[in-house]
Parts: C-alpha cells; sequence; structure tokens
C-alpha cells in the first residue's frame, strides 16, 4: 500500500502514560467535553473522543445532517482544548468500507479534529444486529478492510477503540488481526460483547495484547479501558499491565472532577454550580435540537455524597426546561451562583 498508516501521528508525540475519555453515546457530546476540559488538570487528560457516528448517516444526503451534531465542536470548547493542548478524536462506527472511506473524508475536509478512531467495540445489541462494532470481532477480513479504507483517506491518526471476544475470549486472534493494519492506537475494553458491562474487566488480556503488539507493530499504542475510577488507579494499571494510556468511561460518572489530581473532595456548592453551568451551556449550545430530557442523566453526577443530594436531584428530575432547573437550585440551602 502506497499510504501511511501512521502519518500525522499525535499520538506518539504524547507524554505516556496517556489518559483519554471515552466516546459515549449521548455523553460526551461537545457541552460535556467542555464542562470536563473546564475542571480537568492538562496534565492528566491528553485524549477527548466524539460521541460515535454512523459512517452511513454521515455520508448519507439527507441523515447527514441529522447526525452531524456528534461531531459539532463549539468555540469555547475548541478554545479550552488549544488551551490545555488536549487532542480530540472524532469515533466512527459501521459495516461498509466504502463508506468509511467517505466519512473520514468528509471530516479531515472539515479539519477540526486530530484523529479518527473506528468503533469496534460498542456492545449494543441492536448495533451488533446490524454487523457494526463488536460484531466485527467475527468478521476479521472485514475489520481489516475498514480500517485500511479509513487509513487510506485520513491525513489523521487511526486508531480503534474494541473488546476482547463477543461470547468468548479470543484476544490474541483478533489484537494480531488487527495490529497487522498498524492503527496508532488499539484501546481494548478488558471485556466480551456478551459481558457488556458486567463483571471485571480483565486487565490480564489487555496486558496480552502488549505483547503480542511487540511481536507484530511494536509503533502501535495499547490502551487499556475497564473498571479505572481515579488518576491513581490508572497508574497502577499502566504499572501492573504495561499499557500505554488508559481510557475512562464510567468512572467519569462518579466524579466529573476524575481528570484532576489536586482536587480531593468537592463542597455541595461546587458539584452545583457545574451542574448549573452545564445545564446553561447545553440549553444555549442546542436549544431545540436535543431533547432537554439527556440532561437528566448527568444530574446524578453532581447530586450525590452530601446532605439534601437525594431530594434536589428527585426535584431535578421533574424538570422539563432551563429555567425549571434554576428554580431548583434558586430553593436549595446551598448558595448557587446563578448566571445567563
Amino acid at each position: 500500500m502506497d499510504f501511511n498508516p501512521m502519518k500525522n501521528n499525535f499520538w506518539k508525540d504524547l507524554k505516556k502514560p496517556v489518559f483519554t475519555l471515552a466516546p459515549m453515546e449521548d455523553v460526551t457530546d461537545t457541552v460535556f467535553r467542555e464542562i470536563v476540559l473546564r475542571v480537568s488538570d492538562p496534565d492528566c487528560l491528553h485524549v477527548l473522543f466524539s460521541e460515535f457516528t454512523s459512517t452511513d448517516g454521515l455520508c448519507h444526503e439527507i441523515g447527514g445532517p441529522k447526525v452531524k451534531h456528534r461531531l459539532q465542536i463549539i468555540e469555547s470548547e475548541k478554545i479550552l482544548l488549544k488551551k490545555n493542548n488536549v487532542k480530540i478524536v472524532a469515533q466512527i462506527w459501521g459495516t461498509k468500507p466504502e463508506k468509511f472511506y467517505e466519512a473520514t473524508k468528509l471530516i479531515c475536509n472539515e479539519g477540526q479534529f486530530d484523529g479518527i478512531d473506528i468503533n469496534m467495540g460498542c456492545p449494543v445489541k441492536k448495533i451488533v444486529r446490524q454487523g457494526g462494532c463488536s460484531a466485527l470481532i467475527n468478521q476479521p477480513d472485514l475489520a481489516k478492510e475498514i480500517i485500511y479504507a479509513t487509513q487510506e483517506a485520513s491525513n489523521i491518526p487511526i486508531s480503534v477503540k474494541t473488546r476482547i471476544g463477543i461470547k468468548e475470549v479470543i484476544t490474541e486472534n483478533w489484537i494480531s488481526n488487527l495490529l497487522k493494519t498498524k492503527p496508532a492506537v488499539i484501546t481494548i475494553h478488558g471485556r466480551t460483547q456478551k459481558q457488556q458491562s458486567e463483571g471485571l474487566a480483565d486487565w490480564n488480556e489487555v496486558k496480552k495484547a502488549t505483547i503480542i503488539r511487540d511481536q507484530i507493530s511494536p509503533d502501535t499504542l495499547i490502551h487499556g479501558n475497564g473498571d479505572v475510577y481515579s488518576i491513581e488507579e490508572g497508574l497502577q494499571k499502566v504499572k501492573a499491565f504495561g499499557v500505554d494510556g488508559v481510557m475512562i468511561g464510567r468512572g467519569i460518572f462518579q466524579n466529573p472532577w476524575f481528570f484532576n489530581k489536586t482536587v480531593t473532595d468537592k463542597t455541595p456548592e461546587e458539584r452545583l454550580n457545574l451542574l448549573w453551568k452545564h445545564a446553561l451551556l447545553f440549553t444555549q449550545t442546542w436549544e431545540n435540537d436535543k431533547n432537554f430530557a439527556i440532561l437528566k442523566r448527568f444530574f446524578k453526577i453532581y447530586t450525590s455524597d452530601f446532605y439534601g443530594a437525594a431530594t434536589i436531584r428527585a426535584s431535578l428530575m421533574e424538570t422539563n426546561e432551563l429555567k425549571d432547573v434554576r428554580k431548583v437550585l434558586e430553593k436549595c440551602e446551598y448558595r448557587i451562583k446563578i448566571d445567563d
């Protein structure tokens, strides 16, 4: 092949270990990414990912505008990305190599993202039934075709996020197959598709991937994902399992300040002030383009582990628009800075 799969590879320039925030549906939009950036230490957060975006939808003449919001980066986020020297990666999924090629051209022409990640790990059953994401583990030749097509269309580095199997663990065969395409990074969630989020992630399988990497594609970085709930725990995983980086998923739901090693316990006022900033930015950014109810999945992040949190959370779950959130916060016993 006449292209270089490692071209413009920012990943190799990042100081190890690398910490990244996982791509999550209806979670890691431009608004939440900005909120995380606002409270993170630049030394602890290195890469952010978009929500995962359908290549079919992105390339469709009618459907394209409907999914483009998943790849939106508002100006205030761009400023913070630059200030904190944090990279931003678009994650895409699908089943057709030609659509990956076309979608990659579209993303690269926009010039907003530093990299593209291919989703070969999402375990959601309706996606798997379509043959996408983790279903590709059962289609190794197609998976390679997809990576090659994406690499060929791209002028930014291509990475892959995946799992260790579908029903059974097949780390050695599957990761060996991916490594033949020499992706910049493979992020491995230490569970099978069948496990979804159940049970413990098997980091021994992630370590196995680092050994295979050394034999097949030494320049490919291996990142681990699964059951990491603090920076300290992430550093322990790096030391114990030899990975180059750690991706954080559900850990961010326990602590929005996850990527700030100087932060200890936050006061109720700090938590609720951040909740307000999130709700305000969400409304200003999306207006009527996104359902306000999406915000409710975030309320628990901010309303926990302090006196009266359950009552405030219950009231917030009854809200339907920003002014309702404002009323709840103004009535609570904590002093919240409400600005417009």
